[in-house]
């Protein structure tokens, strides 16, 4: 059997830096080396001043927005306060119309990065297996989906489409009251509902069954509790959900060891992108292979959790041919004894279908 299914990460995830053009009309392009690249699920940062993580998706609608680093409900299109979505999911990257002096994904000639995953090209279709019916857009080949469904308030089940066994499901109520991103991942959450919130740095928490109400995803469902975060009664929500394909992704969790020469992470691949989040009070980093150096050591990153310029000069890890190897004692990657979560996708596996293996950085 071939060590993995997917030989080149760029098909699926790709990672673009761009330049505001003073509000105006602009259209970026994107640059995967697999070729156009039409993003289903798009994450914009501005890098050198403060705001707002702006998440978009191919179910919800390019001019519909959530912000990774707050608890608000979704807006649309123009909506004051400096947020502005996208024009379009284009064939090759995606666009902006003129939109006004506050813009906060084309503004001035301030510098951006997109993170952007393929799904399945906003075609969705309606999903039957769990005890409320979903909109479901599936990409199993690498393992991911984006399932639109509306709460009952009570204990339910939701399908998601992606035929085995999600290790991350992620959840935003997009409507009503203001609620937090609950995160599930499959490494720490329990019976007793342990989950984390995108939004801040608190440590792992349980809300007695309110979000996923202790029961862990199965390949066809994911459960819901009786909770406003992922179940408010005839609110409307959006749920990520990611299954591990060998060689591409890896959702997991690691040991600190308090050292600068830090802990190795095995991930079967070279990283593309990866987000750490400790299991206690921390922060959520990202790192990429584009933002950074051209070479190891990775030294910039940014946090999901805030709006925050990106960081600089960090030198936290090397992206290697097989995983991350940490290289600092910093309490938001490496603490000892600290237990640490992630999530990473790839740029190529460690070796590719045909048996050739990957060199690092």
């Amino acid at each position: 059997m071939a060590y993995t299914t997917i030989d080149d990460g760029s098909v699926y995830f790709h990672t673009r830096l761009y330049t505001g053009n003073n509000n105006t009309n602009q259209s970026i392009t994107n640059n995967a080396p697999s070729g156009n690249f039409k993003a289903d699920w798009l994450w914009i940062k501005n890098r050198d001043d403060v705001e707002q993580h702006h998440l978009m998706d191919s179910s919800r609608g390019a001019n519909k927005f959530l912000f990774s680093n707050a608890t608000n409900a979704e807006r649309t299109g123009s909506h004051g306060g400096g947020h502005n979505a996208i024009n379009a999911f284009d064939a090759n990257g995606f666009s902006f119309t003129s939109s006004g002096s506050g813009d906060e994904l084309n503004f001035g000639t301030r510098a951006y990065v997109a993170w952007q995953w393929k799904c399945n090209g906003g075609t969705t279709a309606s999903n039957s297996d769990g005890s409320i019916t979903s909109t479901v857009q599936a990409n199993t080949t690498a393992g991911f989906s984006i399932v639109l469904y509306t709460g009952n308030g009570s204990n339910s089940t939701v399908g998601h489409g992606l035929g085995a066994t999600p290790k991350v499901v992620i959840v935003k109520r997009r409507t009503g009251s203001i609620f937090f991103w609950a995160f599930q991942h499959a490494s720490i959450f329990d019976s007793n509902d342990t989950v984390l919130a995108l939004d801040t740095t608190d440590a792992a928490f349980n809300q007695s069954g309110g979000n996923f109400n202790g029961t862990n995803p199965t390949s066809s469902v994911f459960t819901i509790g009786s909770g406003g975060n992922t179940n408010g009664n005839s609110e409307t929500h959006v749920a990520y959900c990611f299954a591990e394909i060998k060689g591409y992704s890896k959702f997991a969790k690691y040991t600190g060891n308090g050292s600068t020469d830090g802990t190795f992470v095995y991930l079967g691949f070279k990283p593309a992108w990866i987000m750490v989040k400790a299991t206690d009070v921390d922060e959520w980093r990202i790192y990429d292979n584009i933002r950074a150096n051209p070479f190891n050591v990775i030294n910039v990153r940014l946090k999901a959790h805030t709006n925050a310029v990106e960081s600089q000069d960090d030198n936290e890890c090397d992206f290697l041919s097989n995983g991350v190897k940490w290289r600092s004692s910093s309490g938001g990657v490496n603490s000892s004894g600290q237990e640490y979560i992630y999530m990473a996708f790839a740029e190529h596996p460690f070796v590719s279908s045909t048996g050739i293996p990957v060199t690092a950085r």
